[in-house]
């Protein structure tokens, strides 16, 4: 099951409670999404500020629209899509400028320093899968939007690519195609720091 469905699982009960006015729901209901608002905020934006006043404000509208939402699309589906939009608000005549050093890891870890992305000259043996992973959340972070929200969602939250089309509101075709790009684009930028994992990679 990907992130977004068990969280659908988990919050779907609670929109009939918060619009009976449990206040308790609408609380336990924000709480249950921060994180995944804050994730697929990361994903649209590649800034950790960013991401942050995104999700605030999609907080904020969650709690204003809740007590009247009304949508024939899943609720993960309407979030991700609320999400977006904010996201769009919020960047629309920002002009700035990336600070990919200063990104929160969206795995929320500590570890993930440069020794990992220069790890040409190691031997096979000491590279291991953690280390692997450390470069792919590097790229991941370099990746044109659109490549870096669909390999987010396919790759690291198991949805599928028909899952992401609704989502995205987006033809099944361009996804996969995205999804390709995207993949193709960290395989070789992993095999060009660390060669020696090409024949794993092939």
């Amino acid at each position: 099951m990907s992130e977004p469905e068990r969280l659908n699982e988990i919050v779907q009960p609670l929109i009939p409670q918060i619009q009976a006015g449990d206040r308790g729901a609408l609380e336990k209901l924000i709480r249950t999404c921060q994180q995944q608002v804050y994730r697929w905020a990361l994903s649209k934006t590649a800034d950790s500020d960013d991401a942050d006043d995104v999700t605030q404000e999609v907080l904020v509208r969650l709690e204003r629209t809740l007590p009247s939402y009304r949508s024939e699309a899943r609720f993960t589906t309407w979030l991700y899509r609320l999400t977006g939009n904010v996201a769009i608000d919020l960047q629309r005549g920002r002009s700035r400028r990336m600070r990919l050093g200063e990104k929160e890891a969206v795995w929320q870890q500590s570890d993930t320093d440069a020794d990992a992305v220069t790890a040409k000259d190691r031997p096979l043996d000491a590279i291991h899968a953690s280390n692997v992973a450390r470069l792919v959340r590097v790229y991941f972070e370099k990746l044109p939007q659109q490549q870096r929200e669909i390999f987010d969602l396919v790759d690291l939250q198991g949805c599928t690519s028909a899952e992401v089309s609704s989502m995205l509101d987006m033809n099944g075709a361009t996804v996969r195609a995205h999804l390709f790009k995207a993949r193709r684009t960290i395989r070789r930028r992993i095999i060009m720091d660390v060669p020696a994992l090409q024949e794993e990679l092939a």
